[in-house]
């Protein structure tokens, strides 16, 4: 099953606060993103979007420039009855991050929670950090957060990578300075508790 099969059936089986990953407000993002720039000005992508709330709450903040991206229609079609005509204020990508055409140093911010560690083969993370490294304005920022250490070896049936900080930083290269990083213990819906990692880094 390819990429975008495996993720319509998780989407089509969970509900949105079903997915191991769900938090109702993703607070250390929103607080990395508002620390990194004018949400308001900001040109902003969260990849691997989906369901997730975090569109909500910078819509909520005054964010006038932000895109979703997601490999699955039907998460993306979730959010947007969820948010109705607000919708129409954010740019909607249906499509994997390995292969989309994204436009060149578009955004100030690019914004990942759980979708970098899904990348298992060193192929699919160099065409991400080519993705980001093109998509991203000089100067801009590269928020990423994936299972830390500790967090667990697969999720949603499929083998997950786990990172330090130094190690996720290594993924990305020199260009991308790292500025801060964090762990946060996340409860998943059904109780238990998933180890994760931030990284925060300045695109040089």
């Amino acid at each position: 099953m390819d990429a975008k099969s495996h993720w319509e059936n998780i989407y089509a089986k969970k509900g949105p606060d079903a997915v191991s990953w769900y938090r109702e407000h993703l607070e250390t993002s929103l607080a990395l993103i508002e620390r990194a720039t004018d949400v308001r000005t900001a040109s902003i992508i969260d990849i691997g979007g989906g369901e997730s709330t975090l569109v909500d709450d910078l819509l909520a903040r005054g964010c006038q420039n932000i895109t979703v991206l997601d490999v699955s229609e039907k998460a993306i079609e979730v959010t947007r009855k969820r948010l109705g005509p607000a919708a129409e204020k954010v740019h909607w990508i249906v499509a994997d991050i390995e292969r989309v055409e994204l436009p060149r140093r578009a955004y100030d911010a690019w914004h990942d929670r759980a979708v970098f560690h899904f990348l298992t083969a060193p192929a699919q993370r160099i065409a991400y950090v080519r993705q980001a490294t093109h998509a991203v304005k000089p100067g801009g920022h590269v928020i990423v957060s994936t299972f830390g250490p500790e967090g667990p070896m697969e999720c949603s049936g499929l083998e997950v990578m786990r990172y330090d900080a130094d190690s996720l930083h290594g993924e990305f290269g020199a260009r991308f300075r790292l500025v801060e990083s964090s762990k946060e213990l996340h409860q998943t819906p059904l109780g238990k508790t998933q180890q994760f990692l931030y990284c925060y880094c300045r695109v040089e």
